[in-house]
């Protein structure tokens, strides 16, 4: 029997079904349905704290209701939207601009040479990254929501049915394809896979964490990050929905209605520790913390090392905020009103606040130089810093 998709909202993608339509059960994970719980006002900032500004702003195409977001590759920033226009921008400024001739769900995923986008047909196109010309196109197994992930390895792909592909980065012929057994219920996910070293990392329904070779598509190790729990099938959603992190030899997963877990991947995948906060976001780490955003918004400090409680900032809730990004003393998130807001990275306090165009930004702020890079759901890119 064929599946039915039903939106979910902004920040968690949708949830695959059996043959019946399911009632918006998660909703609370949408900020702007009728349904959602009051946002929590903006928090006061503290006399005298930081400055942010502007470095520079560009308008785009909107995201149609998907979740698109910038690639950074040195100075030059590549942003795609719904209607099918790719953009090149440097210093703000557009380089050059091309129409992919067809509606895009996905993007942007690139590095110095190559440049590539999804369609929700299952399609993958891609471009030169200097010039914008066309190079060429594959075909995954259903629409694409991730960003693909780009490298000299390939180019991966995560199809919405929860497979995931690497075509050949030069002529974009299939190398091979991964797929496992899918619970009756799952969240139709956003989180591109990543490359590190000769293995692909990978999120998956039912809590799982994957690593797959490069060389043959061969599952090489698993992880568990969280348990299905519960009676229902609702209850039992258990997904990794975001994309894992890794720096060096940790890699670490969140699971939404789970919990964060981190591996030692040079013990052999070991478990490091786990701690049960949900999450449809995502987290990322820098060189002593983790830092990650649940499902109503808080915004977590935790030890990297342990997973000890640093500080907790709650004063977001409900706001449909995104992932942090981290750089030097701050950490980054942006909300549901197009707010990016400054943290300490020590002790979660805010330090200063940006707003944009007023619009969601639902990926996680990129880094672009000394700058934060958001992408909101209108098509107002803009690289935030502070003075």
């Amino acid at each position: 029997m064929n599946k039915r998709l039903l939106p979910l909202g902004l920040a968690a993608g949708l949830l695959v079904a059996g043959c019946s339509t399911i009632s918006s059960t998660f909703d609370s994970l949408n900020p702007f349905a009728s349904s959602a719980r009051k946002m929590s006002p903006l928090p006061e900032l503290t006399a005298g704290g930081e400055v942010a500004r502007n470095l520079w702003s560009a308008s785009v195409g909107k995201a149609g209701g998907y979740a698109f977001t910038p690639a950074v590759v040195g100075d030059a920033v590549f942003v795609a939207d719904q209607k099918g226009m790719i953009y090149r921008l440097e210093g703000g400024k557009v380089v050059w601009k091309i129409d992919a001739g067809q509606p895009l769900s996905a993007g942007v995923g690139a590095d110095a040479s190559l440049l590539v986008v999804g369609t929700a047909k299952g399609g993958v196109l891609a471009f030169d990254a200097l010039t914008g010309k066309a190079l060429w196109q594959a075909q995954a197994s259903s629409e694409v929501l991730a960003a693909p992930a780009v490298s000299r390895e390939g180019v991966a792909v995560r199809s919405g049915d929860n497979r995931i592909f690497l075509f050949d980065a030069l002529d974009g012929s299939r190398k091979w394809i991964y797929q496992r057994p899918m619970p009756a219920l799952s969240i139709r996910s956003t989180g591109s896979p990543i490359f590190a070293d000769r293995y692909l990392f990978a999120g998956f329904p039912g809590g799982k964490l994957v690593g797959i070779a490069l060389q043959n598509g061969a599952l090489v190790w698993e992880g568990t990050v969280a348990q299905p729990k519960g009676t229902t099938e609702l209850d039992r959603v258990a997904d990794i929905v975001s994309p894992p992190v890794v720096d060096g030899t940790q890699i670490c997963a969140v699971a939404f209605q789970g919990r964060i877990a981190c591996f030692d991947m040079a013990q052999g995948g070991a478990l490091i520790w786990s701690r049960d906060i949900s999450s449809a976001r995502g987290l990322v780490l820098d060189g002593r913390y983790l830092f990650v955003t649940d499902d109503d918004g808080v915004v977590y400090g935790l030890d990297r090392l342990s997973g000890s409680s640093l500080w907790k900032q709650d004063k977001l809730r409900n706001r449909g905020v995104s992932a942090p990004a981290v750089r030097g003393n701050l950490v980054a998130v942006a909300d549901g009103e197009g707010y990016l807001h400054f943290l300490s990275r020590e002790e979660g306090a805010f330090v200063a606040r940006q707003k944009t165009d007023g619009t969601p930004v639902t990926a996680a702020p990129q880094l672009l130089g000394s700058a934060f890079l958001t992408q909101t759901t209108g098509g107002d890119v803009r690289a935030i810093e502070i003075q």
